[in-house]
C-alpha cells in the first residue's frame, strides 16, 4: 500500500478534504493531511487564496517541505488545486518520490526544477472548462507534461467546476469524484 501525503485547496482543510483522504484510506493507503492554513477554512477561493496571500506562498511551500521531513522519503505527493504547489514542488525536489496526483491545477515544472523527475510517475486530473485549470493555462502545462514526460497521465472530466471533488463545494460532481477516487486507487496500487 502506498504511503501518500495530501495537500489541501485554498479553501484549507474543508471536511470535503477530509472525506477525499478517507477514501484514499478506507482503500488501506496511509494517507498524511496536514493543515498549512492552521485550522483556518474559507467558504470562497478569493478568501482562502487572499489568506494564502497573506501567509506568503513561499511560506506555504516550507510549511510543507518542514511536513515532509517527519515524514519517510517514499511518498506519493497529492494536492489539490492550491496543494498542487506543495506537492508539485515535493514531488520534483525531494529525493525518493513515489509518485504525484495533481487535481486541479498544474504548474510548469521549470518552477520548481529543471524539469519532471523522469523517475516520478504523475497523474493530473482537471474539469475540461474549468475556468481556473483549463482558462488559466494549468490544463495547457499538463499536456506539455504529459507529451514530455513518460509515467504522466492527463484525465480530464466534462464540466467546469472547480473543487469538484469536495462535497462542501458548490461545484461538487459526485460522479467525477468517483471516477478520480477510482483512477488514483489504481496509481496508487500500481506503485
Amino acid at each position: 500500500m502506498a504511503e501518500v501525503l495530501l495537500f489541501h485547496h485554498a479553501l484549507g482543510r474543508t471536511p470535503g478534504v477530509t472525506a477525499l483522504a478517507d477514501r484514499l484510506r478506507a482503500a488501506g493507503h496511509t494517507v498524511h493531511l496536514r493543515d498549512l492554513y492552521d485550522g483556518h477554512t474559507f467558504d470562497d477561493i478569493e478568501t482562502g487564496v487572499a489568506h494564502a496571500d497573506d501567509i506568503g506562498f513561499e511560506n506555504l511551500l516550507e510549511r510543507a517541505r518542514n511536513v515532509a521531513e517527519d515524514l519517510p522519503d517514499r511518498l506519493v505527493y497529492a494536492g489539490i488545486s492550491l496543494g498542487v504547489l506543495p506537492a508539485q514542488q515535493l514531488a520534483q525536489t525531494r529525493p525518493g518520490a513515489a509518485g504525484a496526483v495533481l487535481m486541479e491545477a498544474c504548474v510548469p515544472p521549470s518552477e520548481f526544477a529543471d524539469g519532471w523527475p523522469s523517475e516520478v510517475p504523475v497523474q493530473v486530473h482537471g474539469m475540461d472548462a474549468d475556468a481556473f485549470f483549463a482558462g488559466e493555462g494549468d490544463l495547457d502545462v499538463a499536456r506539455e507534461l504529459v507529451a514530455s514526460t513518460t509515467g504522466a497521465e492527463l484525465f480530464l472530466y466534462p464540466g467546469d467546476g472547480h473543487l469538484f471533488t469536495d462535497p462542501g463545494s458548490a461545484s461538487f460532481d459526485p460522479d467525477a469524484t468517483d471516477l478520480l477516487v477510482e483512477r488514483v486507487l489504481a496509481f496508487l496500487h500500481a506503485g
